[in-house]
């Protein structure tokens, strides 16, 4: 049940009497590997066989669906004959034909994965020369290790990738089920077993059969809910509450109350990434079908996607899958200070600012060069912490800047004090957007030192050998140095491809620069770049 890529492959296949002597199935558990060889057995073998289909009622199908004792069809555990031994015991068994001239041989062989290499080396040669009519299906789990262990294998076999079956076709299968059964259930109750199967059709009957020995005669959510220990909705939607109102405390509160009840975190947890995701999916668009909530719950969702931005959401929702990939919950003695720790880590985590939403709520302006600045009356009212010279006429005091002499001048100060410097030069034309891109790293006795990027050292190097032009920065840097005389050390960083983040720092970080108003803002909002 839902593999129909591969069943009607095979079905093709058999009506065409072009089957290949070997097949790997490969999928997650529960999906129908073993099924489908099965069925292929059966098919092959099957003296009412039409259109590639078994019957399914004669004596062969019957006696093959069932496992019972068949000459032709022999299904064979590799995690319990994964040996040189049994491999060669298997392949001697080839060499014998099947009991009839219109019948097939096909071995069967489970968890194909757990077989050593040496046995795989047995298996090889009969893989590369294979007996007429006698066909071999390898079911796994992780195809993965048979590569890695046997890869010639992998090239002598037909491959089919099963999937995991949609929860809307294992709701269906199990209502299937239940109708037979002349059982009763709410179709929620139906989702939550599915869900919980994880695309696994053999897990969902499994739960299935779980809940009606404990109920019997009639599914409710709620006895779903407690027999699979899942965690309601109205409780993810409660911690969305504490998350809106950065309520820290709460969370201890929160977690107690999860305790006290019964649940399990690893199962909270689990429940926590579903039902992030449901929000992110709503926030984004309210009327999206591909969310796995009740139908009387989406409302409220809705209502809760609305406090977060989708930007918030997604951090959140990385938050919780790295946590749960690491499988610290699950392996640690100390669960419930591991699931506090990473709730109390949503709750904290600060609202994501974008730059346009920043300089839109600062107020924008244009300078010179056409780059976006604060507008002046942030500048008035956020004063810089260091007092710079706006002209340069204007002598710093000497308590607003430290002598260079001494241990207090800063790289910020250093900083400032260039951006301020190029943005009151004159005539320096394109040159001013260079400018801004040298990093100022330290001032050592008079000299300054100036990271340039790759490629602009000559250009600037140029620059500042051209006293007429170079005179008016060089006195208003010094003058802002308290220096009579500045000398210029000139560094070319080596060359690196810059990521988007970079040239997105960069770019702020000459915003900054030139107006210290703006790194306060930033300082005082505690904001940090988002990647």
């Amino acid at each position: 049940m839902g593999q129909d890529h591969i069943g009607s492959t095979l079905r093709v296949a058999v009506e065409a009497v072009r089957v290949a002597h070997a097949y790997l199935f490969c999928g997650p558990r529960g999906v129908g590997k073993t099924t489908a060889a099965r069925i292929l057995a059966m098919a092959l073998n099957c003296p009412k066989q039409q259109d590639g289909e078994p019957c399914g009622r004669c004596d062969s199908c019957e006696r093959i669906w069932a496992g019972r004792a068949s000459l032709d069809v022999v299904e064979i555990d590799a995690a319990s004959h994964r040996g040189i031994d049994d491999a060669r015991d298997l392949r001697e068994r080839a060499m014998y034909a099947p009991t009839s001239d219109d019948r097939y041989k096909v071995y069967i062989v489970d968890e194909a994965h757990m077989l050593t290499r040496d046995a795989w080396n047995v298996l090889l040669k009969i893989l590369e020369e294979p007996p007429p009519r006698v066909i071999f299906a390898f079911a796994t789990t992780e195809p993965q290790k048979i590569e890695q262990g046997a890869a010639p294998v992998m090239s002598r076999c037909q491959r089919f990738d099963f999937r995991r079956v949609s929860v809307v076709d294992i709701t269906s299968r199990l209502e299937t089920v239940l109708e037979r059964e002349d059982v009763s259930a709410e179709p929620g109750a139906l989702v939550a077993i599915a869900r919980r199967a994880e695309g696994g059709v053999r897990d969902a009957l499994s739960l299935l059969d779980q809940i009606l020995s404990f109920r019997g005669d009639e599914l409710e959510v709620a006895d779903v809910r407690k027999m699979l220990g899942l965690v309601e909705e109205d409780r993810y939607l409660s911690f969305f509450q504490l998350v809106a109102d950065k309520d820290q405390a709460g969370v201890f509160t929160f977690v107690q109350s999860l305790l006290d009840d019964g649940y399990d975190p690893a199962e909270f947890m689990r429940g926590l990434g579903d039902a992030l995701r449901t929000l992110l999916a709503l926030s984004l668009d309210s009327k999206i079908d591909a969310v796995d909530i009740l139908p009387e719950s989406r409302e409220r969702f809705i209502e809760a996607a609305g406090a977060f931005s989708s930007s918030d959401l997604l951090r959140h929702l990385i938050t919780v899958s790295d946590f749960e990939a690491s499988g610290r919950l699950r392996r640690s003695g100390q669960q419930r200070i591991h699931l506090e720790t990473v709730l109390l880590r949503l709750v904290k985590m600060e609202s994501t600012v974008e730059l346009e939403d920043l300089f839109q709520a600062l107020g924008s302006g244009e300078s010179h060069e056409a780059e976006p600045r604060p507008s002046p009356s942030l500048r008035r009212n956020l004063q810089p912490k260091r007092s710079v010279p706006t002209t340069p006429d204007e002598s710093p005091s000497t308590g607003d800047v430290p002598h260079p002499d001494t241990v207090g001048v800063t790289t910020d100060f250093l900083r400032e004090a260039w951006a301020a410097a190029i943005g009151e030069t004159p005539d320096l034309g394109g040159a001013a957007i260079a400018l801004r891109g040298v990093r100022v790293e330290k001032l050592d006795d008079g000299q300054l030192t100036l990271h340039v990027p790759s490629g602009l050292k000559a250009d600037l190097k140029a620059l500042f050998e051209d006293e007429q032009r170079s005179a008016p920065l060089r006195d208003n840097l010094a003058q802002r140095l308290s220096l009579d005389v500045i000398e210029l050390e000139i560094i070319e960083e080596s060359r690196r491809q810059m990521t988007a983040k970079d040239a997105s720092e960069q770019r702020v970080n000459s915003w900054m620069e030139r107006d210290p108003s703006l790194k306060e803002a930033v300082e005082e909002l505690d904001l940090t770049f988002k990647e």
